[in-house]
């Protein structure tokens, strides 16, 4: 509805992991470069976590944008809440490759062939996960145990764990100590403070075709920040409805009022 009144190309903040929009703070910086590190090292597990809404899987879904495609090949998991055996089905649809049977063993027997025949091919296998801290201890002890399948010189699947904070807690768990021992790189996204929240809008208003219009007034990035905690996903929601406002009122400026207004909304639909 406002997107035409501003003369935006796109929808600035829509709350899909659009890999665009990323707005690279700080934080989600160090985080890129974790990732980056334990890749190209051969580090085996990789660990990220961060609140709920702070950007993990955008911030993947942009690592996954960068990779060579000729180098690199990436099985995606967005729901882990699964069996071993559908795990193991998984990886196998997610990398093109058929299932032959229900049999665990037989299915990581050709899991082992898939990713020895792209190892062949000069290519690395990175497994993603996100959601980790969905993750059953059985799931995560297959994960383990494929963590060690290799051939003489090199590991033959990097596994990278995208989680909440509390997936910490579940590694820290005595049963997981062999897990826990082979995460050898570990990332988390810290909110953003208030000089982010105003970068970050400014980014999105500015990938969307935005020139400085709309502008958000300082006092309204303020009480965005305040409402948001430095959420990317709550500030989203907050910043759509305050332009919906702002263009009600026929204004190319965001106001205090209309942050206000946007949080009122918000209320009404989690409270009804």
């Amino acid at each position: 509805m406002y997107q035409s009144f501003y003369g935006l190309k796109e929808m600035p903040f829509n709350i899909t992991p659009d890999p665009n929009f990323l707005y690279l703070s700080p934080t989600h910086q160090e985080a890129l470069q974790h990732i980056k590190y334990g890749v190209a090292e051969k580090k085996g597990f990789i660990v990220l976590t961060g609140e709920v809404g702070c950007g993990k899987t955008t911030l993947c879904r942009h690592f996954i944008d960068e990779i060579d495609e000729e180098k690199y090949e990436t099985a995606l998991i967005l729901n882990p809440r699964i069996t071993e055996t559908q795990l193991l089905t998984t990886i196998l649809a997610e990398l093109g490759e058929p299932s032959e049977g229900a049999n665990k063993n037989n299915l990581v027997q050709q899991v082992n062939d898939a990713l020895l025949k792209r190892i062949q091919q000069g290519k690395d296998i990175l497994l993603i996960i996100d959601e980790a801290q969905n993750l059953t201890f059985e799931l995560l002890e297959q994960l383990r145990l494929l963590s060690n399948l290799e051939t003489d010189k090199q590991k033959l699947l990097q596994i990278i764990l995208l989680g909440q904070p509390e997936f910490k807690k579940i590694l820290a768990e005595k049963r997981l100590r062999q897990l826990r021992q082979r995460i050898l790189v570990h990332s988390e996204l810290r909110r953003l403070n208030r000089y982010q929240v105003e970068q970050y809008i400014h980014h999105r208003i500015a990938m969307a075709g935005g020139q400085g219009i709309p502008f958000f007034t300082s006092w309204a990035v303020r009480l965005v920040h305040r409402k948001s905690k430095g959420t990317p996903r709550v500030i989203n929601n907050i910043c759509d409805k305050a332009l919906l406002a702002s263009y009600i009122r026929n204004s190319e400026v965001v106001q205090r009022k209309d942050i206000r207004t946007a949080l009122k909304d918000i209320d009404t639909l989690n409270f009804g």
